[in-house]
């Protein structure tokens, strides 16, 4: 997955004509030369989360995006609410699409960060799970436990959240993402709360279960591949991490695993920063998104499920079989609506907590 050189080249499209074409344009442009409309597209800057899972995007939507449009996409490792927001509030957006997680991206919107999708250049009639009229969701993914199985063979390693809590049994160093959103969610599952009666969130309860856990957190970790390559690196016994980090880098070599017993699956989704200078190019990038060729050529790359309808007829039924269980009653669905109401102010509450 790293080597995506042989596909930004099908067609005789390099990455270099691009970035020349796009050189062009703008002397042209400064010239005061009419330009086809294929041409005037300006280049766009989209929020991303390194690893895999960059590379995936490169090569099912960026790159092709690009190849067809002439807009040339650049990623960007951060998709930080915190940031976002000072671009907006200040007028200097740099960042033309916000690639993330529900609780983040319900957040912006009651903040009124996204600008309204222009459903004029977005269809979202195809969209299995309808979304705000400022947002929508791509796919979702599913987290778990990772271990490396030849240290911990079955038996020697947790598979569950009440498991992951369980240090006497389970004596480990942890790794653990650096928000709220997820660790509240299993810090309660480890407590004792079924599954389908997880919200709305007892934050309380939840904080006491985490203080439980605090003591064997070795890393609380910020960047999404560091969840896998801390694990490889052997700097941590078990992290939290995604399932599609562990199949990429299974293939590449690694060893690590993803317990599937139980995970948390949660909705990724696209919006547009309100006063960015390339709004109608970020749509038309929104909406190649949503194409079912497109979702369908990025699941099989990522173990992610697609969210439009039609993406998962045109998966392989190899890539399918690799996609978690809904219908496994220990499967939770983040609820995202909860989130957006909650997120920030518990997302200070859990900064503050990292720091006793």
């Amino acid at each position: 997955m790293k080597n995506h050189d042989s596909r930004w080249h099908n067609g005789g499209v390099s990455r270099r004509s691009i970035l020349k074409a796009g050189v062009a344009t703008a002397g042209l442009a400064a010239l005061g030369v009419a330009l086809p409309l294929r041409a005037q597209g300006r280049g766009i800057s989209v929020t991303c989360w390194g690893g895999a899972y960059e590379s995936a995007i490169r090569q099912a939507f960026a790159e092709p995006f690009a190849k067809e449009t002439g807009v040339p996409v650049t990623l960007v490792n951060n998709a930080d609410l915190t940031r976002m927001k000072v671009q907006v509030d200040s007028g200097n957006v740099s960042w033309d699409v916000f690639d993330s997680i529900g609780p983040q991206i319900m957040a912006g919107a009651r903040q009124g960060l996204w600008a309204p999708i222009d459903t004029s250049i977005v269809d979202t009639g195809k969209l299995m799970q309808k979304t705000g009229k400022d947002h929508v969701g791509t796919y979702s993914y599913a987290g778990g436990i990772a271990f490396d199985p030849k240290k911990f063979p079955d038996g020697k390693h947790p598979t569950t959240f009440a498991e992951l809590w369980d240090l006497k049994r389970f004596p480990g160093r942890r790794g653990l993402r650096s928000r709220a959103s997820e660790n509240l969610e299993m810090a309660l599952l480890a407590d004792g709360v079924p599954p389908d009666q997880l919200y709305p969130l007892d934050v309380d309860r939840a904080f006491k279960a985490m203080d439980r856990i605090k003591p064997a957190v070795r890393k609380w970790i910020e960047t999404t591949p560091e969840t896998v390559t801390l694990l490889t690196s052997n700097e941590i016994d078990f992290s939290y991490t995604y399932l599609s980090r562990v199949l990429p880098a299974q293939r590449a070599g690694s060893s690590v695993a993803m317990s599937m017993r139980q995970t948390l699956n949660s909705l990724e989704y696209l919006a547009v920063p309100k006063g960015g200078k390339n709004i109608q190019n970020a749509m038309r990038y929104v909406a190649f998104c949503l194409r079912a060729d497109r979702q369908a050529a990025f699941c099989e790359l990522v173990e992610f499920s697609p969210n439009v309808t039609g993406a998962t007829d045109l998966i392989s039924a190899e890539a399918r079989q690799r996609m978690p269980d809904m219908n496994s009653p220990d499967a939770i669905v983040i609820d995202d609506a909860w989130w957006g109401d909650n997120y920030d102010k518990l997302q200070r509450r859990f900064t503050e907590w990292l720091l006793i």
